[in-house]
């Protein structure tokens, strides 16, 4: 009787055994992808959260989204409710086509693949305009290069701007930007690719933030030479058109500060008081306005112009996204 228990114990330990070694080795051999992606998910999530700065996660400084020029860029064309296309039926604004030779076309605004794409084409049988620009010692006509611009519809005055984005890999620009009354800031001007040299191949980190006065009143009104208002080069750590990086930059009445993947860029930091020394030269602060976003690129005859060969290209946009807190 004892034997016989034993046996039956044995046995069923057994069936247990191979049943559970069974399931074990269908599951092993076919993971479920989507339990996997959901997982994948939930981690970043807990990761990164999009509803706030990347540089500022537990929202310490309040921050607000403000819909009106934020977009994830998530449908099939450009919200036009949103953003005005520049050159969309003959409207250009601030008269501003382009800077020659490369003119803004309006079918270089693409978006696909939930991304904002800012081409650059070689294009001989566009419509140019005849207008030209005395630059680098010669006069430029439009010709050949088509361009794109994109402008916020919508204002607003100070708050936390993050870009997340890759630049063109070409002589072009990638840039980052605003207008506003009779001053722009720019955030960053980009240079993927420019004409190899010792004093042109540092454009390939560099974040270019300027200050610019349009008003005839300002000493550093930009036509006249003095400008810009003030200038700083942001030197990333990396080449701006390998990959796609999140760019930060928080404006206040005091201060601007740019953040690189979420950290504060060690030369980032640009104060009020050391731009004015000390308000001593009050005119270099030009930034209190309202101001609308600009996303373009443009041809600079000083870094290179691009050849057929390197077109097209395009500067990629993944989202763009305005916090306020007040």
């Amino acid at each position: 009787m004892n034997l016989n228990r034993g046996i039956s114990a044995l046995s069923l330990i057994f069936i247990l055994l191979f049943t559970n070694t069974s399931c074990s080795s269908n599951e092993d051999s076919s993971p479920d992808p989507i339990s996997e992606n959901e997982t994948d998910d939930d981690e970043t999530d807990d990761e990164y959260n999009p509803n706030f700065p990347l540089s500022d996660q537990t929202n310490t400084g309040r921050w607000v989204l403000n819909p009106n020029v934020s977009d994830e860029f998530n449908g099939s064309s450009l919200d036009e409710d949103k953003w005005q296309i520049q050159g969309k039926d003959g409207v250009y604004k601030s008269k501003f086509v382009g800077r020659q030779p490369s003119q803004f076309s309006p079918n270089n605004v693409i978006v696909e693949n939930n991304m904002l794409k800012i081409r650059t084409k070689w294009e001989p049988d566009f419509l140019f305009s005849d207008a030209t620009r005395e630059q680098c010692g010669e006069i430029y006509t439009y010709e050949n290069i088509t361009t794109a611009a994109v402008i916020s519809r919508e204002q607003f005055q100070y708050g936390y701007m993050e870009i997340r984005c890759k630049s063109a890999k070409a002589r072009v620009t990638s840039s980052f930007w605003t207008t506003g009354n009779k001053s722009e800031l720019d955030m960053f001007e980009m240079f993927g690719d420019p004409v190899p040299g010792e004093a042109t191949m540092d454009w390939k980190k560099r974040l270019k933030f300027n200050m610019i006065s349009w008003d005839p009143d300002n000493f550093y009104y930009l036509p006249d030479g003095n400008g810009p208002a003030y200038t700083r080069n942001i030197q990333a750590e990396n080449t701006t058109a390998d990959d796609f990086h999140v760019y930060g930059f928080e404006w206040d009445s005091e201060f601007l500060k740019i953040y690189i993947d979420g950290k504060l860029h060690p030369n980032g930091t640009i104060l009020k008081s050391e731009v004015t020394n000390n308000g001593a030269d009050p005119d270099r602060w030009v930034t209190d306005v309202f101001y609308w976003i600009w996303f373009d690129s443009e041809t600079f005859c000083w870094l290179g112009l691009p050849e057929e060969t390197d077109l097209p290209v395009d500067y990629e946009i993944d989202y763009v996204r305005v916090w306020q807190n007040n």
